[in-house]
């Protein structure tokens, strides 16, 4: 069976499908049992999954929505990686997911011969990272690197569940409730090891962990970007992307949206200010938070920066026929965040975060128009009625994501949690003397694998602008994967033990994908040894021997790059 009949093998029991229910199980069982859990089908679930899988574990990975992949699928953000990443900083499964997708993009797609000869291909062109793509290519992939333990009934996929409750015995879970989306079936998943790797920390509450939302106070963390006062509402914004196509002399203008005056004229009230309206090409630049200009153009496609090519996704002169390929941009930009309510926190239900993920699509949709009709151009003129939605290319018929961008997650209270102490650039030569060019994160002898990005967040919840703070790479301690009391739950993404502020450099896509690695790695170790985590943490001798085998799966767990400050 060649690569093609294989990958269509897969298609036929549902592994590309992207339908609801259950595959590789009994689609009519209401109980399943299995030895690891992973609730979240983002980056990290799909990481945790093949690295339980990988090391002989039977695995259930359940996922909200239709597809797997979170960020890079779901949300459609391009990833946001750090500049070493085509020689060091992930690991090496991360580095065959994006390997693939170039691969993949070659294979499957009618592109140019210069296409096909290019190194280090960046298939969408977009400068906002080395290999812009597709949502759809990204889920192909992953759903190729999982359709093996899929076929062996070693992974239990369900798609269009989400956890409804937990069962305890004392500071364990022993199961997971979940209904179906669509269909409100009922399943239940027990388990002895559980893997939290949902967009919002979903299973925190359900299952009473301990946990903290929103920004911990200067006193509380001693960092100095954090607030003078704690505040459990303090999130940073939302983002409904959504895929642009430019077509030149067409008018794909639709009716304009019943809150279009709102948005088209709403003035942030942010700290430091927000220089005019949010409808504009000026915006607070996220480091000085200065007025900062960024040009919009989809007729040159050219020039830099330019807010057409920053996230483009399709890039027309990368196919022999451009007319049936148009360039696509995505659009999660300034223009789009939407920071007027958080989705989690104290007096914040299931109902409230429909309706401000409902206000963040409302906002994507009058920024289309405003884009079609008013937005000023370069030539004097405005609005480009040439503009339409990409129809399909993000899951959707209406251009949308399937899903709106999630930048910050309930956090677990964990065995060790990072601060902007240990990260950042200035608060490291603060603490240890050294020179900008001899200064290092703090080096931490549990590291489960490194990262790397400054410190990047967005404007919040409670008018707060930007706070973006060079920071240094940095290493992912296997602590902050640990709760301080529940025993077999370990964070398998945006939910591990950082604070508000170290949360903005260790929720990008190649760290998210380390963390749900080790995450699955270190259940599958548990398993093996009959251990706990707490035992493996707390034990140097077993602490190392973890390493030791993180190490042999093609983890980084240090820089070996002489590397910058961010």
């Amino acid at each position: 069976m060649d690569r093609r009949e294989f990958l269509g093998a897969m298609a036929s029991i549902g592994i590309s499908a992207g339908g609801a229910g259950v595959l590789a199980a009994d689609r009519r069982a209401t109980q399943l049992a299995t030895t690891v859990l992973v609730v979240g089908g983002g980056l990290g679930g799909v990481a945790a999954a093949l690295a339980a899988c990988r090391a002989g574990q039977r695995v259930v990975l359940t996922e909200e929505t239709l597809w797997i992949g979170g960020q890079s699928t779901s949300q459609a953000v391009p990833p946001d990686e750090h500049p070493w990443i085509e020689e060091a900083g992930c690991t090496r499964s991360y580095r065959e997911f994006r390997d693939e997708i170039r691969r993949r993009f070659v294979w499957d797609f009618p592109v140019t011969a210069a296409t096909r000869g290019a190194s280090r291909l960046n298939p969408g062109g977009g400068w906002v990272s080395r290999v812009c793509h597709e949502p759809r290519l990204a889920l192909s992939v992953l759903q190729s690197m999982l359709a093996p333990f899929v076929a062996s009934g070693r992974l239990t996929l369900l798609l269009g569940h989400r956890p409804t409750g937990v069962s305890m015995r004392g500071d364990r879970i022993e199961a997971v409730q979940f209904e179906e989306v669509t269909g409100g079936r009922r399943r239940t998943v027990s388990a002895p090891w559980v893997l939290e790797a949902t967009e919002l920390g979903d299973l925190l509450p359900l299952a009473g962990v301990e946990h903290v939302t929103g920004a911990e106070s200067r006193a509380q963390t001693g960092e100095p970007s954090a607030p003078e006062k704690a505040d459990p509402l303090d999130q940073q914004a939302i983002t409904w992307c959504f895929a642009l196509e430019h077509h030149a002399g067409q008018d794909h203008v639709a009716g304009r949206p019943d809150d279009y005056a709102r948005w088209r004229d709403y003035v942030p009230r942010m700290t430091p200010p927000w220089p005019g309206r949010l409808f504009a090409w000026e915006h607070s630049h996220p480091a000085t938070l200065q007025p900062r200009t960024l040009p919009f153009d989809p007729v040159s496609e050219s020039g830099f920066p330019n807010l057409w090519t920053y996230r483009r996704i399709r890039d027309a002169s990368r196919f022999e026929d451009p007319k049936a390929f148009p360039s696509v941009c995505l659009v999660n930009w300034p223009q789009n965040d939407h920071w007027l309510g958080p989705l989690v926190g104290p007096g914040v239900g299931a109902e409230l975060r429909r309706q401000r993920e409902a206000e963040a699509r409302a906002l994507s949709r009058s920024l289309i128009h405003w884009l079609q009709t008013e937005a000023p151009r370069p030539d004097g003129g405005t609005g480009w009625p040439g503009l339409k939605p990409s129809a399909g290319i993000l899951g959707t018929p209406d251009g949308f994501a399937i899903a709106p961008y999630i930048r910050e997650a309930r956090r677990i209270r964990a065995r060790f949690t990072v601060t902007e102490r240990h990260i950042a650039t200035e608060a490291r030569k603060a603490e240890t003397g050294a020179t900008s060019a001899a200064v290092r994160a703090a080096v931490f002898t549990d590291s489960v694998g490194v990262g790397a990005y400054r410190i990047d967040l967005h404007p919040s919840t409670t008018g707060r602008n930007y706070v973006d703070v060079s920071s240094l790479p940095f290493q992912i301690p296997l602590g902050s994967l640990l709760p301080q009391r529940v025993g077999n739950l370990i964070a398998a993404g945006k939910c591990l033990g950082v604070t508000h502020i170290a949360n903005g450099c260790y929720r990008l896509h190649p760290v998210e994908w380390n963390i749900g690695e080790a995450a699955g790695a270190l259940a599958a170790f548990c398993a093996d040894r009959k251990l706990t985590p707490e035992a493996v943490h707390a034990g140097a001798g077993l602490t190392a021997e973890f390493q030791n085998r993180l190490r042999d799966d093609g983890f980084e767990l240090e820089w070996n790059l002489a590397v910058r400050p961010l």
